[in-house]
Protein backbone atom coordinates (compact mmCIF):
# COMPACT_ATOMS: atom_id res chain seq x y z
CA UNK A 1 0.00 0.00 0.00
CA UNK A 2 2.65 2.56 1.20
CA UNK A 3 4.25 1.80 -2.99
CA UNK A 4 1.04 3.00 -4.36
CA UNK A 5 0.62 5.88 -2.00
CA UNK A 6 3.72 6.76 -3.24
CA UNK A 7 3.31 6.46 -6.87
CA UNK A 8 0.18 8.17 -6.57
CA UNK A 9 1.41 11.30 -4.64
CA UNK A 10 4.16 11.57 -7.22
CA UNK A 11 1.78 11.56 -10.07
CA UNK A 12 0.11 14.30 -8.38
CA UNK A 13 3.59 15.93 -7.31
CA UNK A 14 5.06 16.82 -10.68
CA UNK A 15 2.13 18.41 -11.90
CA UNK A 16 3.16 21.20 -9.44
CA UNK A 17 6.52 21.34 -10.44
CA UNK A 18 6.03 24.56 -12.17
CA UNK A 19 3.30 26.36 -10.01
CA UNK A 20 5.22 25.28 -6.75
CA UNK A 21 9.00 26.35 -7.97
CA UNK A 22 10.27 28.13 -5.29
CA UNK A 23 8.11 27.85 -2.68
CA UNK A 24 9.16 27.18 0.57
CA UNK A 25 12.68 27.30 -0.70
CA UNK A 26 14.70 29.90 2.06
CA UNK A 27 18.04 29.38 0.69
CA UNK A 28 19.81 31.81 -2.19
CA UNK A 29 21.39 29.73 -4.95
CA UNK A 30 25.36 28.90 -4.09
CA UNK A 31 25.92 28.31 -8.41
CA UNK A 32 28.51 30.68 -8.91
CA UNK A 33 29.91 31.41 -5.75
CA UNK A 34 33.22 30.40 -4.65
CA UNK A 35 32.59 26.93 -2.75
CA UNK A 36 34.63 28.41 0.22
CA UNK A 37 31.81 31.24 0.75
CA UNK A 38 29.02 29.65 -0.39
CA UNK A 39 26.37 29.10 2.43
CA UNK A 40 23.06 27.38 3.21
CA UNK A 41 22.04 23.86 3.70
CA UNK A 42 22.63 21.12 1.05
CA UNK A 43 19.29 18.92 1.57
CA UNK A 44 20.56 15.02 0.49
CA UNK A 45 18.09 12.04 0.51
CA UNK A 46 19.51 8.57 0.16
CA UNK A 47 19.14 4.91 1.03
CA UNK A 48 22.57 3.78 0.92
CA UNK A 49 23.59 4.31 4.36
CA UNK A 50 21.28 2.23 7.30
CA UNK A 51 20.11 3.50 10.60
CA UNK A 52 22.74 2.03 12.34
CA UNK A 53 25.92 3.96 14.50
CA UNK A 54 28.31 2.09 11.59
CA UNK A 55 26.00 3.85 9.00
CA UNK A 56 26.14 7.36 10.65
CA UNK A 57 29.86 6.95 11.10
CA UNK A 58 29.93 6.53 7.41
CA UNK A 59 27.72 9.65 6.37
CA UNK A 60 29.95 11.55 9.12
CA UNK A 61 33.00 10.79 6.70
CA UNK A 62 31.10 11.90 3.54
CA UNK A 63 30.08 15.11 5.13
CA UNK A 64 33.52 15.81 6.45
CA UNK A 65 34.88 15.26 2.80
CA UNK A 66 32.39 17.85 1.32
CA UNK A 67 33.14 20.20 4.16
CA UNK A 68 36.56 20.78 2.94
CA UNK A 69 35.20 22.65 -0.46
CA UNK A 70 32.09 23.67 1.02
CA UNK A 71 33.18 24.63 4.49
CA UNK A 72 30.04 27.08 5.37
CA UNK A 73 27.59 24.96 4.01
CA UNK A 74 25.23 22.20 6.53
CA UNK A 75 24.44 18.99 5.15
CA UNK A 76 20.66 17.86 6.14
CA UNK A 77 20.24 14.10 5.22
CA UNK A 78 16.82 11.93 5.13
CA UNK A 79 18.07 8.22 5.66
CA UNK A 80 15.19 6.79 3.21
CA UNK A 81 14.42 3.51 2.49
CA UNK A 82 13.78 2.39 -1.01
CA UNK A 83 9.97 1.84 0.50
CA UNK A 84 9.32 5.05 1.09
CA UNK A 85 11.71 6.65 -1.67
CA UNK A 86 8.81 8.07 -3.93
CA UNK A 87 6.95 9.41 -1.30
CA UNK A 88 9.46 11.50 -0.12
CA UNK A 89 10.68 12.57 -3.21
CA UNK A 90 7.04 13.76 -4.42
CA UNK A 91 5.68 15.20 -1.32
CA UNK A 92 9.43 17.59 -1.23
CA UNK A 93 8.18 18.71 -4.79
CA UNK A 94 4.48 18.96 -3.70
CA UNK A 95 6.31 21.02 -0.76
CA UNK A 96 8.27 23.25 -2.41
CA UNK A 97 11.46 22.26 -0.70
CA UNK A 98 13.30 19.88 -3.42
CA UNK A 99 16.78 17.50 -2.52
CA UNK A 100 19.67 18.92 -3.67
CA UNK A 101 20.47 15.14 -4.10
CA UNK A 102 18.66 12.19 -4.41
CA UNK A 103 20.38 8.35 -4.84
CA UNK A 104 17.41 6.30 -6.39
CA UNK A 105 17.70 2.79 -7.68
CA UNK A 106 18.02 1.04 -11.67
CA UNK A 107 14.53 1.81 -13.18
CA UNK A 108 14.05 5.19 -11.36
CA UNK A 109 16.11 7.84 -13.97
CA UNK A 110 14.30 7.64 -16.66
CA UNK A 111 10.59 8.24 -14.70
CA UNK A 112 11.89 11.11 -12.64
CA UNK A 113 14.72 12.54 -16.04
CA UNK A 114 11.43 12.78 -18.37
CA UNK A 115 9.45 14.85 -15.50
CA UNK A 116 12.83 16.69 -15.81
CA UNK A 117 12.73 16.30 -11.39
CA UNK A 118 16.89 15.33 -12.28
CA UNK A 119 19.06 17.27 -13.60
CA UNK A 120 21.35 16.82 -16.67
CA UNK A 121 24.83 15.67 -15.45
CA UNK A 122 26.31 16.59 -18.81
CA UNK A 123 26.74 19.96 -17.25
CA UNK A 124 29.18 18.55 -15.00
CA UNK A 125 30.76 16.64 -17.54
CA UNK A 126 29.84 13.25 -16.79
CA UNK A 127 29.61 11.39 -20.19
CA UNK A 128 28.81 7.90 -21.13
CA UNK A 129 32.64 7.75 -21.55
CA UNK A 130 33.33 8.85 -18.32
CA UNK A 131 30.72 6.13 -16.73
CA UNK A 132 32.46 3.76 -18.53
CA UNK A 133 36.36 4.49 -17.59
CA UNK A 134 35.71 5.08 -13.74
CA UNK A 135 32.82 3.03 -13.06
CA UNK A 136 30.42 -0.20 -14.21
CA UNK A 137 30.02 0.58 -17.93
CA UNK A 138 27.23 -2.04 -18.14
CA UNK A 139 24.66 0.53 -15.57
CA UNK A 140 24.86 3.26 -17.99
CA UNK A 141 21.29 2.84 -19.86
CA UNK A 142 20.31 2.85 -16.73
CA UNK A 143 21.46 6.56 -15.84
CA UNK A 144 20.83 7.89 -18.91
CA UNK A 145 17.78 9.16 -20.45
CA UNK A 146 17.77 10.14 -24.03
CA UNK A 147 21.36 10.00 -24.69
CA UNK A 148 21.89 12.15 -21.31
CA UNK A 149 23.23 11.13 -18.34
CA UNK A 150 21.08 12.25 -15.04
CA UNK A 151 22.60 9.72 -12.63
CA UNK A 152 26.16 8.41 -11.60
CA UNK A 153 26.40 4.81 -10.44
CA UNK A 154 27.73 4.21 -6.81
CA UNK A 155 26.81 0.52 -5.75
CA UNK A 156 26.15 -2.30 -7.96
CA UNK A 157 23.60 -4.75 -6.62
CA UNK A 158 24.36 -8.12 -8.61
CA UNK A 159 22.35 -11.11 -8.60
CA UNK A 160 24.03 -15.08 -8.89
CA UNK A 161 22.60 -18.42 -9.07
CA UNK A 162 23.43 -20.69 -6.79
CA UNK A 163 23.42 -24.69 -6.38
CA UNK A 164 23.79 -27.12 -3.43
CA UNK A 165 26.49 -29.57 -4.36
CA UNK A 166 25.36 -32.32 -1.74
CA UNK A 167 21.90 -32.00 -3.82
CA UNK A 168 23.39 -32.49 -6.93
CA UNK A 169 25.61 -35.62 -6.32
CA UNK A 170 22.64 -37.00 -4.34
CA UNK A 171 20.69 -36.64 -7.80
CA UNK A 172 23.34 -37.79 -9.95
CA UNK A 173 23.93 -34.72 -11.28
CA UNK A 174 27.99 -32.63 -12.01
CA UNK A 175 28.02 -29.88 -9.88
CA UNK A 176 31.15 -28.67 -11.47
CA UNK A 177 28.53 -28.51 -15.15
CA UNK A 178 25.80 -26.79 -13.48
CA UNK A 179 22.92 -26.21 -16.28
CA UNK A 180 22.88 -22.64 -17.01
CA UNK A 181 19.73 -22.46 -19.78
CA UNK A 182 16.27 -22.22 -19.12
CA UNK A 183 15.53 -25.85 -20.54
CA UNK A 184 18.68 -27.34 -18.27
CA UNK A 185 17.69 -25.70 -15.40
CA UNK A 186 13.96 -27.30 -15.95
CA UNK A 187 15.49 -30.49 -16.36
CA UNK A 188 17.72 -30.27 -13.71
CA UNK A 189 15.32 -28.84 -10.93
CA UNK A 190 12.88 -31.53 -11.58
CA UNK A 191 15.38 -34.11 -10.75
CA UNK A 192 16.27 -32.09 -7.70
CA UNK A 193 12.79 -31.97 -6.63
CA UNK A 194 11.85 -33.47 -3.49
CA UNK A 195 8.05 -34.37 -2.92
CA UNK A 196 6.17 -36.59 0.17
CA UNK A 197 4.18 -39.25 -0.27
CA UNK A 198 1.34 -37.10 -1.05
CA UNK A 199 3.03 -35.31 -3.56
CA UNK A 200 3.98 -32.25 -1.77
CA UNK A 201 7.01 -30.53 -2.34
CA UNK A 202 9.67 -30.72 0.45
CA UNK A 203 12.57 -29.17 -1.33
CA UNK A 204 12.17 -27.30 -4.45
CA UNK A 205 14.05 -27.95 -7.58
CA UNK A 206 14.93 -24.19 -8.08
CA UNK A 207 14.44 -21.78 -6.24
CA UNK A 208 12.64 -18.25 -8.68
CA UNK A 209 13.73 -15.78 -5.54
CA UNK A 210 10.75 -16.02 -3.04
CA UNK A 211 8.12 -17.41 -6.17
CA UNK A 212 5.92 -14.18 -5.42
CA UNK A 213 7.24 -11.62 -7.90
CA UNK A 214 7.88 -12.66 -11.11
CA UNK A 215 9.10 -9.08 -12.79
CA UNK A 216 12.87 -9.68 -11.95
CA UNK A 217 13.31 -13.29 -12.73
CA UNK A 218 11.27 -12.42 -16.16
CA UNK A 219 13.75 -9.45 -16.36
CA UNK A 220 16.79 -12.08 -16.15
CA UNK A 221 15.58 -14.94 -17.85
CA UNK A 222 14.46 -13.35 -20.89
CA UNK A 223 18.03 -11.29 -20.84
CA UNK A 224 19.77 -14.42 -20.60
CA UNK A 225 18.07 -15.12 -24.16
CA UNK A 226 19.88 -11.94 -25.97
CA UNK A 227 16.27 -9.79 -25.26
CA UNK A 228 16.46 -6.64 -23.49
CA UNK A 229 13.09 -6.06 -21.45
CA UNK A 230 13.54 -2.72 -23.26
CA UNK A 231 15.31 -0.92 -26.28
CA UNK A 232 15.44 3.26 -26.30
CA UNK A 233 12.29 3.12 -23.85
CA UNK A 234 10.80 0.65 -26.17
CA UNK A 235 9.12 -2.76 -24.85
CA UNK A 236 11.49 -5.50 -26.33
CA UNK A 237 9.13 -8.54 -24.54
CA UNK A 238 5.80 -8.91 -26.29
CA UNK A 239 7.53 -11.49 -28.75
CA UNK A 240 8.25 -15.12 -29.44
CA UNK A 241 11.26 -14.81 -26.65
CA UNK A 242 9.19 -12.86 -24.44
CA UNK A 243 6.78 -15.85 -24.53
CA UNK A 244 8.84 -18.41 -24.16
CA UNK A 245 10.02 -17.12 -20.83
CA UNK A 246 6.90 -16.27 -19.38
CA UNK A 247 5.89 -19.96 -20.29
CA UNK A 248 9.04 -21.07 -18.47
CA UNK A 249 8.20 -19.31 -15.48
CA UNK A 250 4.81 -21.15 -15.27
CA UNK A 251 6.07 -24.10 -15.92
CA UNK A 252 8.23 -23.88 -12.64
CA UNK A 253 5.22 -22.53 -10.47
CA UNK A 254 3.74 -25.57 -8.71
CA UNK A 255 5.88 -28.13 -10.16
CA UNK A 256 9.53 -27.56 -8.76
CA UNK A 257 8.63 -24.69 -6.34
CA UNK A 258 5.41 -24.02 -4.90
CA UNK A 259 3.99 -20.79 -5.44
CA UNK A 260 4.74 -18.02 -2.57
CA UNK A 261 7.21 -20.18 -1.29
CA UNK A 262 9.65 -18.24 1.51
CA UNK A 263 11.13 -18.92 4.77
CA UNK A 264 10.71 -17.12 8.35
CA UNK A 265 14.19 -15.31 7.25
CA UNK A 266 13.32 -14.33 4.21
CA UNK A 267 16.63 -15.28 2.98
CA UNK A 268 17.19 -17.69 -0.18
CA UNK A 269 15.48 -21.05 0.02
CA UNK A 270 19.26 -22.27 -1.21
CA UNK A 271 20.88 -21.63 1.89
CA UNK A 272 18.67 -22.87 4.07
CA UNK A 273 18.41 -26.35 1.95
CA UNK A 274 14.53 -25.96 1.16
CA UNK A 275 16.10 -25.46 -2.30
CA UNK A 276 18.63 -27.47 -4.53
CA UNK A 277 19.48 -24.34 -6.88
CA UNK A 278 18.12 -20.79 -6.76
CA UNK A 279 18.83 -16.82 -7.48
CA UNK A 280 21.02 -15.56 -4.58
CA UNK A 281 21.85 -12.05 -3.44
CA UNK A 282 25.35 -10.62 -4.09
CA UNK A 283 27.48 -11.53 -0.29
CA UNK A 284 26.90 -14.11 1.64
CA UNK A 285 28.07 -14.50 5.46
CA UNK A 286 30.86 -17.52 6.15
CA UNK A 287 31.26 -16.94 9.82
CA UNK A 288 29.93 -18.80 12.24
CA UNK A 289 27.66 -15.71 13.14
CA UNK A 290 26.04 -16.05 9.45
CA UNK A 291 25.39 -19.59 7.40
CA UNK A 292 28.66 -20.97 8.43
CA UNK A 293 31.81 -22.69 6.65
CA UNK A 294 30.11 -26.37 5.77
CA UNK A 295 26.76 -24.30 4.04
CA UNK A 296 29.40 -22.33 2.43
CA UNK A 297 31.10 -25.07 0.95
CA UNK A 298 28.90 -27.06 -0.66
CA UNK A 299 27.31 -23.84 -2.29
CA UNK A 300 28.52 -23.53 -5.85
CA UNK A 301 27.66 -20.46 -7.97
CA UNK A 302 26.97 -19.43 -11.73
CA UNK A 303 25.27 -17.63 -14.09
CA UNK A 304 22.39 -17.97 -16.94
CA UNK A 305 23.25 -18.27 -20.26
CA UNK A 306 20.01 -19.15 -23.12
CA UNK A 307 22.11 -17.83 -25.75
CA UNK A 308 24.18 -15.11 -23.75
CA UNK A 309 25.75 -14.99 -20.10
CA UNK A 310 24.23 -12.31 -18.04
CA UNK A 311 24.23 -11.47 -14.19
CA UNK A 312 21.39 -9.30 -13.37
CA UNK A 313 22.41 -5.66 -11.38
CA UNK A 314 20.54 -3.44 -9.97
CA UNK A 315 22.15 -0.13 -7.98
CA UNK A 316 22.59 2.61 -6.34
CA UNK A 317 22.56 6.25 -8.58
CA UNK A 318 23.00 8.97 -7.62
CA UNK A 319 21.69 12.84 -9.09
CA UNK A 320 21.11 16.38 -8.54
CA UNK A 321 17.68 18.56 -8.10
CA UNK A 322 16.54 20.19 -11.29
CA UNK A 323 15.18 22.57 -8.66
CA UNK A 324 18.58 22.82 -6.60
CA UNK A 325 19.86 25.98 -5.88
CA UNK A 326 22.90 24.64 -5.01
CA UNK A 327 23.52 22.19 -7.91
CA UNK A 328 27.35 22.64 -7.75
CA UNK A 329 27.12 22.00 -3.96
CA UNK A 330 25.40 19.32 -4.78
CA UNK A 331 27.69 17.40 -7.78
CA UNK A 332 30.64 18.24 -5.10
CA UNK A 333 29.03 15.76 -2.44
CA UNK A 334 28.39 13.42 -4.89
CA UNK A 335 32.38 13.60 -5.71
CA UNK A 336 32.54 12.82 -1.75
CA UNK A 337 29.96 9.63 -2.34
CA UNK A 338 32.04 8.22 -5.05
CA UNK A 339 35.76 8.20 -3.07
CA UNK A 340 36.99 4.76 -3.15
CA UNK A 341 37.21 4.39 0.66
CA UNK A 342 33.45 6.17 0.61
CA UNK A 343 32.06 3.56 -1.80
CA UNK A 344 33.55 0.52 -0.31
CA UNK A 345 32.43 1.31 3.60
CA UNK A 346 28.85 1.64 1.61
CA UNK A 347 29.52 -1.66 -0.18
CA UNK A 348 29.92 -3.27 2.80
CA UNK A 349 27.31 -1.67 5.06
CA UNK A 350 24.72 -2.73 2.30
CA UNK A 351 26.24 -6.17 0.95
CA UNK A 352 26.58 -4.81 -2.39
CA UNK A 353 29.21 -3.69 -4.87
CA UNK A 354 31.51 -0.34 -5.05
CA UNK A 355 30.35 0.79 -8.81
CA UNK A 356 33.92 1.80 -9.37
CA UNK A 357 35.76 0.29 -11.97
CA UNK A 358 37.93 -2.05 -10.43
CA UNK A 359 35.00 -3.58 -8.12
CA UNK A 360 36.33 -7.06 -8.28
CA UNK A 361 39.46 -6.42 -6.38
CA UNK A 362 37.43 -4.41 -3.95
CA UNK A 363 37.32 -5.22 0.03
CA UNK A 364 34.05 -6.21 -0.42
CA UNK A 365 34.72 -8.93 -3.54
CA UNK A 366 37.24 -10.40 -1.36
CA UNK A 367 35.24 -10.64 1.92
CA UNK A 368 33.52 -13.65 0.48
CA UNK A 369 32.71 -16.18 -2.02
CA UNK A 370 29.89 -14.61 -3.49
CA UNK A 371 30.47 -10.97 -3.65
CA UNK A 372 34.12 -12.36 -5.50
CA UNK A 373 31.63 -13.83 -8.16
CA UNK A 374 29.29 -11.19 -8.81
CA UNK A 375 32.07 -8.98 -9.02
CA UNK A 376 33.84 -10.94 -11.87
CA UNK A 377 30.68 -11.41 -13.81
CA UNK A 378 29.88 -7.33 -13.85
CA UNK A 379 30.86 -7.52 -17.36
CA UNK A 380 27.64 -9.50 -18.41
CA UNK A 381 25.31 -7.31 -16.25
CA UNK A 382 21.92 -6.93 -17.47
CA UNK A 383 18.79 -4.88 -16.07
CA UNK A 384 15.22 -3.49 -17.62
CA UNK A 385 18.07 -1.62 -19.98
CA UNK A 386 15.87 1.28 -20.73
CA UNK A 387 12.52 1.40 -19.79
CA UNK A 388 10.02 4.01 -20.32
CA UNK A 389 9.40 7.32 -18.21
CA UNK A 390 6.10 5.53 -16.89
CA UNK A 391 8.37 1.91 -15.54
CA UNK A 392 7.98 3.19 -11.78
CA UNK A 393 4.13 2.31 -12.49
CA UNK A 394 5.25 -0.35 -14.81
CA UNK A 395 6.56 -2.10 -12.12
CA UNK A 396 3.94 -3.10 -10.42
CA UNK A 397 2.04 -3.39 -13.55
CA UNK A 398 4.83 -6.37 -14.56
CA UNK A 399 4.22 -8.17 -10.50
CA UNK A 400 0.46 -8.34 -10.76
CA UNK A 401 -0.06 -9.00 -14.52
CA UNK A 402 3.11 -11.63 -14.88
CA UNK A 403 1.70 -13.61 -11.55
CA UNK A 404 -2.13 -13.88 -13.30
CA UNK A 405 0.01 -15.34 -16.32
CA UNK A 406 1.87 -17.85 -14.21
CA UNK A 407 -0.43 -18.54 -12.14
CA UNK A 408 -2.89 -19.67 -15.19
CA UNK A 409 -5.64 -16.64 -14.47
CA UNK A 410 -4.78 -14.83 -17.62
CA UNK A 411 -3.13 -15.81 -21.19
CA UNK A 412 0.81 -15.25 -20.83
CA UNK A 413 0.41 -13.72 -24.68
CA UNK A 414 -2.39 -11.47 -23.47
CA UNK A 415 -0.44 -10.74 -20.78
CA UNK A 416 2.40 -9.65 -22.38
CA UNK A 417 0.54 -7.80 -24.90
CA UNK A 418 -1.33 -5.93 -22.67
CA UNK A 419 2.12 -4.92 -20.63
CA UNK A 420 3.34 -3.42 -24.35
CA UNK A 421 0.52 -0.75 -24.52
CA UNK A 422 0.98 -0.26 -21.18
CA UNK A 423 4.37 0.48 -21.78
CA UNK A 424 4.04 3.50 -24.06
Amino acid sequence: MRRSAGLAVLVAAVGLVASACGNGVIDKSTDGVPPAEATGTLRVLLPSFPASNDGRKEFAKVVADFSKKYPKMKVEPDFATYNNLNEKISTSIAAGIPYDVMVTGVGWVQPFAAKRIFADLGDFGVTPDVIKSKSVGALIPAVSYQDRIYAYPLLADARAVALRISAFKEAGLDPNDPPTSLAEIKVAAEKLTKRDKDGNITRSGFDLAGATSFRQPFVTFLASTGTPLYINQEPNFNNEKGLETLNWIKSMINNVQKYGQQNAAQQPLVYSGEAAMGIVGGAIDCSEKGLGQATCDDLKFFRFNSGKEIEYVGGDLASIGSRSRHKEAGFAFIESLTQPATLDAMAKLNKKLPAYKDAANSPQAKSNPLSKFVAEGLPFAVNENSPPSNWLEMRFNFDSQLTQAVLGQKDPAKVLANLAGQSR
